[in-house]
């Protein structure tokens, strides 16, 4: 089993954009991609794939998680930036609109014909109908692939829903990437959170990604990593009472050896709870040990 690594926060920077690349050094967050898609104009992509992979191998930006976004499958730009991100060596590739297992396949040949170190993993982003029927099957189309990555934007845009509260229009495409994710044992981050001004807006849906199970969150200003940093960590009261449960629970076992059963604070408590409490106190140390 491979060691957890906290992506509460990963943070899109616009490689074209010197600032922001330095200034990526110096913020709290726990994974940065370093854009060469969206973020960047056309007449830039060249110089920007040169920045990215500058970034990734400067050793700058301390135990943050590096990663580089390359342009999508079959642009003019893709092959190139697959090329110089293997040659980089980031932690990770992420590649937009995955819409397929054989896809997977492809991009995971095409990294190891280019050189891609062995930790240099693949991060598919999730953002069309077409990848969400099919997500299981890209969950599980290579051990290299690491974390499913939601395209929100993308997918809204794709099913003609509009970005209301609560986000009813693509809840079941959620849920099923997020199946996808835990049966094929796999990380998964959540789309972005367009208004940068809207705090109260933000707050509320990490803590609904936190809630249904997801990993982390994209995010698209460095006024974001605060908080998605809060509202995806285990709190102070969910990292005491997973100690006392299984204090609990160790000790009920200590004193009768067949109990399956405890109870804690008026609960019952089984083995699945203990299970869940010890990830608790694995990811806050996790988290704790970025510090």
């Amino acid at each position: 089993m491979t060691e957890f690594r906290p992506r509460r926060s990963v943070l899109y920077m616009p490689s074209s954009n010197a600032k922001a690349l330095e200034k990526a050094k110096t913020l709290p967050v726990d994974g940065i991609i370093f854009d060469l898609e969206d973020a960047v104009a056309p007449e830039a992509k060249t110089t920007a794939r040169a920045s990215a992979a500058a970034a990734v191998r400067s050793g700058e930006y301390g135990r943050r998680e590096l990663a580089i976004r390359l342009n999508g499958i079959g642009t003019q730009w893709h092959d190139d930036d697959l090329v110089a991100a293997c040659q980089a060596g980031p932690d990770a590739i992420v590649v937009p609109k995955v819409d397929s297992a054989e896809e997977v396949r492809g991009l995971v040949a095409a990294m190891e014909a280019a050189g891609a170190p062995e930790h240099t993993r693949l991060w598919a982003m999730i953002e069309t109908p077409v990848a969400v029927l099919d997500v299981r099957s890209i969950a599980r189309a290579s051990a290299r692939l690491a974390v499913l990555v939601l395209g929100t934007n993308d997918l809204v845009k794709e099913l003609y829903a509009e970005h209301v509260p609560g986000r009813a229009p693509i809840l079941p495409s959620l849920h099923l990437a997020l199946l996808a994710a835990r049966a094929a044992g796999i990380s998964i981050i959540d789309g972005v959170y367009n208004d940068v001004k809207d705090t109260e807006g933000f707050i509320a849906e990490c803590r609904q990604g936190r809630d249904m199970g997801f990993d982390g969150k994209t995010l698209i200003h460095p006024g974001q990593v605060e908080g998605a940093n809060a509202a995806f960590a285990p709190s102070a009261h969910a990292v005491e009472e997973a100690l006392g449960l299984i204090q609990v629970w160790e000790d009920a076992h200590a004193a009768d050896a067949g109990s399956g059963v405890v109870t804690f604070n008026g609960r019952m408590v089984e083995n699945l709870h203990v299970e869940s409490a010890r990830r608790t106190l694995d990811v806050h140390a996790a988290i704790q040990g970025l510090a």
